[in-house]
């Protein structure tokens, strides 16, 4: 399990305009863009992405822009690994392990990201991404204006009592966590959709962030942690 602390983000000792959080892409590049134009994203800001950039969406899906323009945002965008970056790269690494012979005969990936990669990318540049993703964090403890944040696909937990790989990717029906979220800290997660608009819980310490970006009707949210502004295209 891939862990990191607010310790290893030595960036975030520098002074940034705005921190952004969004989740649930599933492969729709056209959102993505949308919402940095949105937010004004620029130099100074910084943005989380929650997990499952690929997978799911089937109307003008484009994973391979989608993830050049993650990657071209450098220092100022970290992902989180979802259960779909996982399914993907497990899928990829499995893929290309076996003897050419024998790749024709396992079962296709359930979803449409690994035939649109490997339509562009090379077996090379496929399993680079497949290797990047693993190392993806499950979770992210960070602090700005003296708020302690949370940061997982599926489910956050005390940082000090970490939980297995399952519990991060897609979390457990667990009411007593929705209403009481992690003492001490502000919880943000994506995974479960919530019907198009960012929920919190009475608290306020725990959000859920997917607002459905992978269905034909659904959208991408994003929310800025400076503000609690919430931004949706």
């Amino acid at each position: 399990m891939v862990l990191i602390g607010e310790e290893t983000l030595n960036w975030w000792e520098r002074i940034t305009l705005k921190t952004y959080v969004m989740s649930d892409i599933h492969n729709n590049y056209m959102l993505f863009k949308k919402m940095l134009h949105a937010i004004h994203f620029s130099k100074e800001d910084r943005l989380f992405v929650l997990g499952d950039i690929f997978d799911r969406s089937n109307h003008n899906p484009n994973p391979v822009d989608l993830y050049f323009q993650v990657l071209s945002l450098g220092e100022r965008c970290i992902v989180i690994r979802g259960n779909h970056d996982q399914w993907l790269a497990e899928y990829i690494l499995d893929y290309f392990s076996l003897p050419e012979r024998k790749r024709r005969k396992i079962e296709p990936y359930r979803y449409n990201s690994f035939e649109l990669l490997r339509d562009r990318l090379t077996p090379i540049d496929l399993q680079n991404l497949a290797k990047d993703i693993m190392q993806w964090p499950l979770q992210l403890q960070v602090e700005i204006n003296e708020e302690r944040y949370l940061l997982s696909h599926a489910m956050t937990s005390l940082p000090d009592e970490l939980q297995l790989q399952d519990y991060y990717l897609a979390g457990i029906q667990d009411e007593v966590y929705l209403e009481r979220g992690i003492p001490g800290y502000i919880s943000i997660c994506g995974h479960s959709c919530t019907g198009g608009r960012i929920w919190k819980n009475r608290k306020g310490n725990l959000y859920a962030i997917d607002c459905g970006c992978g269905f034909r009707d659904g959208k991408l949210g994003c929310l800025c942690l400076e503000t609690k502004e919430e931004f949706y295209v």
